[in-house]
Formats: structure tokens, sequence, C-alpha cells
């Protein structure tokens, strides 16, 4: 399997360089091709990814959007297979990439895309979403669309056929893996293939965030609504759910404004980017918004996997 990995980035030097360290130590038999989509850097983004022999593609911020940048680096890629990666984020084991290629062995297999956690640096909150989007089991054929281009993979044959939507505000992810379903395609969810997820956002930017996919999920799902009482109900319960995990964590004092403080800006960035006119799935409904049911117990098959290890 040829495959190239595609990294959007602005202004990422903090994180790219233990991206690229991740993927030079990643346990794979066939040289990876490295394409870094940026978008106007002007700290030390692009000079780390010259020193790694990164192929960089240009793009104008004025010209940016998720989709738009996915295309173009779609575009220049020669592997059979694309993995997509955040510049803010770092793989876990040796076998990354070679897990997250494996579903592909089934040629109905459109999108792969792995597990996401966070480490010291992130937000209580998140990392609960993080328990929630990304479960500890693995999943072949799974029926919704939810997926995630911070750590997935597709099949460039299909990307050719239907490229990303560039006029989105995000979710272009979402979008590509609905289509794809549609057309008998299926989705695979990789739990070994583990990525770290840092997100280091301003209040300002956690707003934004989730304003912009707002705004994103009711142009994929026109119908769909969220009423201020779904901000008040989903708010609330999502904040007593996390108190209770902080508790048991014992890191409740420490988070005992954050929780509060993300979990309404997420859902008010919510309420204020829905105008929805199509519904969508009670099942991808509950996996974006309703909390986990803290009394569940996961369950998982523990195989050794290599740790990499990251110098500072």
């Amino acid at each position: 399997m040829t495959c190239s990995i595609i990294i959007r980035a602005f202004n990422e030097e903090k994180h790219l360089k233990r991206l690229l360290d991740g993927i030079q130590k990643q346990s794979l038999s066939t040289e990876v091709e490295i394409i870094l989509v940026d978008s106007g850097s002007t700290d030390r983004t692009v000079s780390i990814a010259n020193a790694y022999h990164v192929n960089i593609v240009h793009i104008k911020p004025e010209d940016f959007s998720f989709g738009r940048a996915l295309n173009m680096g779609c575009s220049v890629a020669k592997g059979e297979f694309l993995i997509f990666a955040s510049a803010h984020v770092y793989p876990v084991y040796t076998d990354w990439i070679s897990r997250l290629l494996q579903p592909f062995k089934d040629p109905k297999v459109a999108l792969v895309y792995g597990r996401q956690t966070g480490n010291g640096e992130s937000k209580y909150s998140e990392i609960q979403l993080f328990k929630k989007w990304f479960p500890v089991n693995s999943n072949y054929n799974q029926e919704h669309p939810f997926c995630n281009n911070a750590n997935a993979a597709i099949r460039k044959s299909l990307w050719t056929e239907q490229p990303y939507d560039e006029n989105l505000t995000g979710l272009e992810d979402l979008d590509w893996a609905n289509k794809i379903l549609k057309l008998g395609y299926k989705l695979a969810y990789e739990a070994k293939a583990t990525i770290v997820h840092i997100h280091e956002e301003t209040p300002k930017k956690i707003l934004n965030r989730y304003y912009r996919e707002a705004i994103a999920i009711k142009n994929i799902f026109p119908n769909q609504k969220f009423s201020f009482f779904d901000f008040v109900w989903l708010s609330c319960s999502h904040i007593i759910i996390d108190y209770i995990f902080s508790i048991k964590d014992k890191v409740f004092l420490k988070n005992l404004i954050q929780i509060p403080t993300f979990r309404i800006l997420q859902f008010w960035g919510t309420y204020k980017g829905y105008r929805v006119k199509n519904g969508i799935s009670f099942t991808l409904k509950k996996r974006f918004y309703y909390p986990k049911n803290f009394l569940y117990k996961f369950t998982d098959q523990e195989e050794e996997q290599q740790l990499i290890e990251y110098h500072q």
C-alpha cells in the first residue's frame, strides 16, 4: 500500500516537529510521502517542514477553507491512500499508519479514522469529548458518517470522484463520509491508530469552532434544529457529568471553572450557528452532543503496541 500524508497548517511551529518525528518513527516497509498545505504561516512552520524534506503546497489565507486546503493536498498526492493529520497532533505508537491502513483490505472501506486522546495541556471537557467520540473498541462497518480528519485516511480513487466541499465552514470530513456512505461504501473506526490531539484554544476560539461547525452541519443536514432549550439542557447535563468524572479523577477543584466555561461556549456557539432545514439521525446527534453515560463501562482487548519516545 502506498500512502501520502497530508497536513494542513497555519503557524504550527510548536507542534509540527513532533508530528514529523512521529511519522519518521513509523514501522513501515514503504516510504511515505508527506505534504504540508500551508495557509500563510508567519512563524517557523515552513522552515521546520523543509528540514524534513516535506512537499509544501501554499494556499493564500484569503483563499483558505478546510475543504479547499485538503483538495489542494490531495491533488498533488501520489499515494493510493491519503492520510490526513492535523499539524497539532502526534502519533502515540509506531504502528499508527499501518493500523490506519489495515481496514482497507476490505475493498468496500472508503474511509478509516483513528482514535484521538488529549494530554496534560488539554481541557478536561475536551478529554471527555475524545473519550466519547473515539472509544476503545474498533468498528469496521460504521453505519453513521461521524469521522474526523485530524486522524483519518481515504482512498484517493474515491476522492477523485468525490472531492471535499470547499464552501463548508467545517465538517468537510463528515460531509464527505455522508456522501460516500450513500454510494454504498463502508466507514471504519480503528481504535488502535491513536494520536494525541492538542487544542490550545482561547474562550473566543472555542466559541468560534463550535459556531462554524454548527453553520456547516446545518448546510449538510438542512432540517436539524438546535433550540435554546437544547443549549440549556446540554450545557447543564454535560457540566454535571464532567463534574462527576472530575471528582472520580480527583481533579475537580482544578477544573471547577474550566468545565462550565468550555461547555457553555461549546453549546452557545452551536446555538448561534444553527439554522437548520434537514434532519440528521438521532445516532449522529448523540455522537456529537449527548454526554456519555458515566455508569457505562467500556471493554477492550489489550494488545501490546510500541510507544514512540519523543524528545523535547
